[in-house]
């Protein structure tokens, strides 16, 4: 998931991917617990993703905020 396709999601669609996101992470890290996974860098990966997508949230909580 690239930055412009995250920046052009609506406040609900963040909130949305961002929850998908961290619950794909925690059935990531169980898996490879359990049994190493094909691609570890699917973590890496979706650590990433989730990165992003806290950074747009908060980036626009900034906003809204010095619109204030």
């Amino acid at each position: 998931m690239k930055s412009t396709e995250i920046k052009e999601l609506t406040a609900v669609e963040l909130e949305e991917r961002l929850e998908s996101e961290e619950s794909m992470m925690v059935r990531l890290k169980m898996n490879h617990a359990v049994s190493p996974l094909d691609n570890p860098n699917k973590i890496v990966e979706t650590r990433k993703n989730i990165a992003r997508l806290k950074t747009e949230v908060r980036t626009r909580q900034i906003q809204t905020q010095s619109e204030k």
